[in-house]
């Protein structure tokens, strides 16, 4: 698998006009752009912009052949690959070098955009006028790309490479609403993959669930699954996991005649002191001082 370590070969290997700036380039595609014709990764963060009429982009472990309007975010050394793309208006990716954003506070604020983790068939879909506000930022950054560069070049750009982040972590949430309401609530059905998890005998042969676990049986990535339900119900999926665990162990507590001890590992802990910890985060009281309630 070819991997681009610097923005020159990048562009040279896909005949594109050399980089304004060794770690930082804006490519616009006019109908057809290609990049690659095989599996590749990078040292770069890559946007881009996109309204596909053929062919199929992968990244992740699924394919995006929509034609809507819709944005993608993939990071440095993702696996991508790009077969016969063909788009039905002018599309635009920008790339990103790791070493571009040194001293910058994107350099941390990067991780915390969730949407650089999630599937292509994730992909942020863009309505008209969202379509037009990433445009224009676009052509600011262009514009800036295509300037003398100078000392204020590089927190200018980033300013507008920050704002397209932003508004798509916004246009995500709408995304999410819009989602639920076409698809239902993504609560009810992670409650029902953790209800089969449970019947199904996992907690034996796999342990305590996980969040990919719950997410590949729903079809979703970690990342997008989390920020559905921080969307839906306040809680990620790991909040939801918890509280379903510790319900659990109350109704048990509850019926069973068992050691505290012996519910933890049938639920899966064989740490008791973190069964125990998590217990008293979710109810204020340890197992023991619930049972002993419960007795008394």
């Amino acid at each position: 698998m070819q991997h681009f370590k610097n923005l020159a070969d990048m562009h040279r290997h896909n005949g594109f006009p050399m980089p304004e700036h060794p770690l930082f380039s804006i490519h616009r595609c006019t109908h057809n752009c290609s990049i690659g014709d095989r599996e590749f990764t990078s040292d770069f963060y890559m946007i881009g912009f996109k309204k596909l009429k053929s062919g199929v982009i992968m990244y992740g472990r699924t394919k995006y052949d929509h034609d809507n309007g819709s944005m993608m975010f993939i990071k440095p050394r993702q696996v991508i690959e790009f077969k016969s793309v063909e788009y039905e208006e002018d599309a635009f990716i920008m790339f990103i070098h790791e070493d571009f954003l040194h001293g910058h506070f994107l350099h941390t604020e990067m991780n915390k955009y969730a949407f650089f983790d999630y599937e292509a068939n994730e992909a942020l879909h863009l309505s008209p006028s969202e379509e037009q506000i990433m445009w224009d930022l676009y052509y600011k950054i262009e514009a800036e790309y295509l300037n003398n560069t100078d000392e204020y070049s590089r927190d200018i750009i980033l300013t507008h490479v920050d704002s397209i982040l932003k508004y798509s972590q916004r246009f995500y949430k709408r995304q999410f609403i819009n989602r639920t309401q076409l698809s239902g609530k993504t609560v009810s059905k992670f409650n029902d993959a953790l209800a089969a998890y449970f019947a199904n005998g996992l907690l034996v042969t796999q342990g305590l669930p996980t969040v990919h676990a719950m997410a590949s049986q729903l079809n979703l990535s970690s990342r997008y699954l989390s920020d559905m339900l921080k969307q839906e119900t306040g809680k990620t999926a790991i909040d939801l996991i918890h509280i379903y665990l510790v319900n659990e162990a109350k109704n048990r507590l509850k019926s069973d005649d068992q050691r505290v001890s012996e519910i933890a590992y049938e639920l899966g802990f064989e740490n008791l002191p973190y069964f125990s910890r998590l217990f008293k985060k979710e109810t204020g009281l340890s197992p023991n001082q619930f049972k002993k309630g419960l007795i008394n």
